[in-house]
């Protein structure tokens, strides 16, 4: 019975569908590392990184082509050759508004599943399609 007590405070549970963190990836599953923009103009957006270098920036021919006047032409570029490993990279390539990584402003530095990446508006995580290796602990 609901609380008819005027100013009471009511308790709601939100249904499981509805969560504050959306699926963005759709339970798809891409077999290439990937770029989701989670802020910014193009909310939503995923990119699939599927050469060893990607461009970010301002022009459209960049490999993730970010349309906004807080983006530098050439803003920054990835070097994914040895995701397989586990190992990427971002550069900043000199832009006007910097590139973060993790909250922190940089010219290179490394990516790992999960890291943010903020680009003048736009914030976007980077997941590596990289599985994770269970540890026998049994010898």
């Amino acid at each position: 019975m609901p609380n008819t007590t005027p100013g009471a405070t009511e308790i709601f549970r939100m249904p499981a569908a509805d969560s504050t963190v959306p699926d963005l990836m759709g339970g798809s599953k891409p077999s290439h590392p990937t770029l989701t923009i989670v802020k910014g103009p193009q909310i939503g957006q995923t990119f699939e990184l599927d050469t060893p270098e990607i461009t970010l920036g301002r022009d459209p021919k960049n490999s993730v082509f970010l349309n906004d006047m807080t983006v530098s032409r050439h803003h920054a570029r990835m070097d994914l050759s040895n995701v397989a490993l586990g190992l990427a990279s971002i550069e900043d390539l000199g832009s006007l508004n910097g590139t973060w990584v993790d909250g922190a402003i940089v010219s290179k530095a490394s990516l790992r599943d999960g890291s943010t990446i903020q680009i003048g508006t736009f914030r976007m995580v980077f997941h590596t399609c990289v599985r994770q290796r269970r540890i026998d602990t049994e010898a």
